[in-house]
């Protein structure tokens, strides 16, 4: 019996000429990407391995996280379609780090792709200006395509941090 392991990924490097949406569109691709190559080679026992004590933050829970971010922002909240919430937060506010610990992990690779594959879909051919509306808890009503883009950058960037300590404590890899 073989051990699944995170496949290599052929990264997309991010733009260095473009217009606004390339430039946004390929900074975003970059990130998913990235998260990616830092479970690459890892089993799923690793992929569990949580950063330090007392946080229980893995790269699976990493990347069932973001599954839920791409869903939430660009699926359920700027195209308006009515899907389930992937996780019960009403329970666990952080339910998709803890699910990690029982998640299958190349069940939930397939799922962030579908979900990557998805967003694709529902920004394609939208106006970065068109809006949706959401309110949030410090009041903020009106969000539009190019705030979530710029949102999921840095929410990527930010756990891409993460996932490159996590990757160094598992086994030493570090870079980009």
């Amino acid at each position: 019996m073989t051990t699944w392991t995170a496949p290599e990924i052929d990264r997309t490097h991010e733009p260095l000429v473009g217009d606004e949406r390339t430039m946004l569109e390929g900074w975003l691709g970059y990130h998913r990407d990235t998260l990616l190559h830092k479970c690459a080679g890892l089993t799923a026992e690793q992929l569990r391995t949580a950063s330090v004590e007392p946080s229980g933050l893995s790269l699976l829970g990493l990347v069932l996280h973001m599954t839920e971010v791409e869903r939430s922002w660009f699926r359920q909240r700027f195209a308006g379609q009515d899907l389930p919430d992937l996780y019960d937060f009403d329970a666990d506010n952080d339910a998709e780090f803890h699910a990690a610990a029982d998640a299958d992990p190349e069940a939930a690779f397939a799922a962030f792709r579908v979900e990557v594959d998805a967003a694709r879909a529902a920004t394609a051919g939208r106006s970065l200006d068109e809006t949706f509306t959401l309110t949030r808890s410090d009041g903020t009503p009106t969000f539009n395509l190019r705030w979530v883009y710029v949102h999921m950058i840095e929410e990527y960037a930010r756990h891409n941090g993460h996932a490159d300590l996590i990757r160094e404590r598992i086994d030493g890899v570090t870079g980009e």
